[in-house]
């Protein structure tokens, strides 16, 4: 046996290297793992179906996978006179279908999808409605996906019974949202900024509307939007462009051509700042003022994405955090953002604070967007958001799932094919006095909305 001094170094001598390995390879597999992202190039490809339906592929060969979204103009904004006839069509979907001669069940749907491990999804937002699919593509596997997908969006049935259940499920979620101030904010906010605007109302409608929905409602919904003239195919995974090109045809080849949807009004501006409050019992209040924003192509999105990252959309790096958090420790989350939409989105500012503290983050809030109009960022807030932006992008276009997710946006509000590409070297091209002056133009602090939701303290 060896001696206790000796012994007992020999095992502080394993502890420390164990300890430096665990150390260390975790900064050497993130460098390896940065590097690659760093380098990695998308290669969009664009063709189009037999009856016309945009497709956008990329090959990524990395593993056995494949995701596909079927994409559609058939959001919320769809729903005229009828809110939540297009969250529900869309939600029914896949609760029903034909294939072939068989009628399939919403369980027999999820089976089919389970028992290959496939995951198949749908969700419906303001500006669209989406199908999605992501399988692995051996052939045996594939095939079972594939065609189950085809019958979703080609056959459904739309059944009574699943529509009950479906309606039952809406009006015990609209007694949850109640229950919650986020969405009470929400709600109120689009209300405020949009008007008589498609984009004022929730996408999931209201109680009352959602109430009236007929099976006939929504198989006039699906016939109407749900056509070639509306869609759009993304493919992203390890399959040649032949193989994307006859799945996109198997997908919607079929569909019939239709009309393609109206175009949305345009959004107006607010004429002067407004506020409203809504009483509700927690500790504490959350706060959400904006203004109507920008949409996907305006020409001052990369600007404006840059002069929000310095204000509030970089998180602990931004003013509002610094000055509503760290400085005064008014919120425990602040932060702004513009969401492009088809029309012009909303620029958002929010947090949450406790009641007894309203006025004085309000305050602070305001203060803080006109400091940062008047005088603009620094040349060091700038050089930071730019670091931050370019070297954080390769990350976000790490996974096959990533890519799909940046095609249907770059697909459905026809951006150029070199977004992704070109991307950095946008933010890059962004000027101090571009910001300066855009932020001016755009950002009007005597014409927000503001909404509140909390207890008033007395």
């Amino acid at each position: 046996m060896l001696p206790m001094n000796k012994k007992t170094l020999i095992i502080y001598a394993i502890i420390i290297v164990v300890a430096l390995v665990f150390i260390f390879l975790p900064d050497i597999a993130s460098k390896e793992v940065n590097s690659a992202s760093s380098n990695k190039t998308v290669d969009i490809q664009e063709w189009k179906t037999k009856n016309g339906i945009k497709v956008l592929y990329v090959y990524a060969p990395e593993l056995p996978m494949l995701d596909i979204q079927a994409i559609f103009d058939a959001g919320s904004v769809r729903d005229n006179e009828q809110p939540g006839v297009a969250s529900l069509t869309n939600a029914l979907l896949s609760h029903g279908a034909k294939l072939g001669d068989k009628i399939l069940t919403v369980d027999d749907i999820s089976e089919r999808f389970d028992s290959i491990g496939a995951q198949f999804g749908t969700s419906a937002s303001k500006d669209n409605a989406e199908i999605s699919l992501r399988t692995l593509t051996d052939e045996k596997w594939l095939k079972k996906a594939i065609t189950t997908m085809q019958a979703v969006i080609n056959n459904p049935t739309f059944d009574k019974k699943e529509l009950e259940r479906a309606r039952k499920q809406r009006l015990i979620s609209f007694e949850s949202r109640k229950q919650s101030p986020g969405t009470i904010a929400s709600d109120a906010f689009y209300k405020g900024l949009y008007g008589s605007h498609p984009y004022a109302n929730p996408s999931i409608g209201t109680e009352e509307s959602v109430k009236k929905l007929s099976r006939p409602d929504l198989i006039n919904f699906y016939k109407k939007y749900y056509v070639a003239k509306n869609a759009l195919v993304t493919i992203v995974g390890d399959i040649d462009k032949s193989k994307a090109e006859s799945l996109a045809e198997q997908i919607v080849g079929q569909l019939p051509s239709g009309v393609k949807a109206a175009s949305l009004p345009t959004v107006k501006d607010l004429t002067e700042s407004s506020e409203t409050h809504h009483e509700f019992p927690s500790s504490q209040t959350h706060i959400l003022m904006g203004q109507p924003g920008i949409d996907r192509k305006d020409k001052d999105y990369f600007i404006l994405y840059v002069a929000n990252h310095i204000l509030g959309g970089s998180g602990f790096g931004s003013r509002i955090v610094k000055e509503i958090r760290e400085k005064r420790g008014l919120a425990y989350s602040s932060y702004s953002y513009f969401a492009p939409m088809l029309r012009r989105g909303p620029f958002t500012i929010g947090l949450q604070t406790s009641n007894k503290q309203t006025d004085e983050a309000m305050k602070v809030l305001k203060e803080t967007l006109n400091d940062y109009i008047n005088k603009g960022p620094t040349e060091k807030e700038l050089a930071h958001s730019k670091k931050n932006i370019t070297g954080g992008f390769p990350l976000r276009i790490d996974s096959n799932s990533d890519i799909s997710n940046y095609l249907g946006v770059i697909g459905f509000y026809n951006l150029p094919l070199s977004y992704l590409k070109d991307f950095n070297q946008h933010i890059e091209d962004v000027t101090l006095e571009q910001i300066k002056d855009t932020i001016k133009r755009r950002i009007h602090p005597d014409k927000m909305f503001t909404v509140t939701v909390g207890t008033k303290e007395k």
